[in-house]
């Protein structure tokens, strides 16, 4: 069974993941670690918990997900995935990143790129890859359909959704995707976003004030 831990890092307090596995395999994704602190905190718990790092997965290409990237790729020598569309929102955090005060380094390319449909193995466990645009062009989020959990990166937090005023971001397609790739999931899957705590497609589905608002303005039942 999937085990998942999440820490809160850097400015935007941006929840980064590890998935393991129950042979102590890990995935780490969207690592917002930028302080030496930061970067400290995640190394320990991987090495005190004697974890495995398989993979560096990415929802999206924004700062407050990417800013661990090198540092993840060089310390543990991990295979990057990600969507296509990521490629160019990494190639852009480095330059407009002092705008915001920080300075990242800039992120490795991907390794292998997926998409929707796609599966990533960690052990014996199996992500499925969501394709789901809206905050972000390139955006996909991780299913684990066996526990019942979804890495929903920024496109749906406990009663919010993802902004859709960055580049790349789009508000019809942002509620599509909760509508059509979220809603349908079973009510007690469990959302992991990129930020906040976690919830449930039941309740965000009777309670989002996005949701609700989106329904009424669509007629949909």
């Amino acid at each position: 069974m999937l085990e998942i831990k999440s820490f809160t890092f850097n400015p935007y307090q941006e929840n980064t993941y590890i998935l393991i596995d129950e042979k102590r395999n890990c995935a780490i994704v969207d690592p917002g670690c930028y302080s030496q602190t930061e970067q400290q905190a995640l190394v320990a718990f991987i090495k005190e918990n004697e974890l495995s790092p398989l993979y560096l997965l990415n929802t999206h290409g924004h700062i407050d997900h990417m800013l661990g990237n090198r540092f993840v790729v060089d310390e543990f020598q991990v295979p990057f995935l990600t969507h296509r569309g990521v490629i160019a929102e990494l190639e852009h955090a480095e330059s407009y990143g002092p705008l915001f005060g920080l300075n990242p380094s800039p992120s490795p390319k991907p390794d292998k790129l997926v998409d929707e449909g796609d599966i990533i193995e960690l052990g014996s466990e199996k992500l499925k890859v969501i394709f789901t645009p809206g905050h972000a062009a390139g955006h996909i989020s991780f299913y684990h359909e066996a526990s019942m959990n979804i890495l929903s990166g920024d496109v749906l937090f406990k009663g919010s959704i993802g902004r859709t005023d960055l580049p790349g971001g789009d508000y019809p397609t942002l509620m599509e995707t909760i509508f059509n790739k979220f809603l349908p999931l079973a009510d007690n899957v469990v959302v992991h976003p990129g930020h906040g705590p976690t919830t449930t497609v039941g309740e965000e589905k009777r309670s989002n004030p996005f949701i609700l608002d989106w329904q009424k303005k669509q007629n949909l039942s």
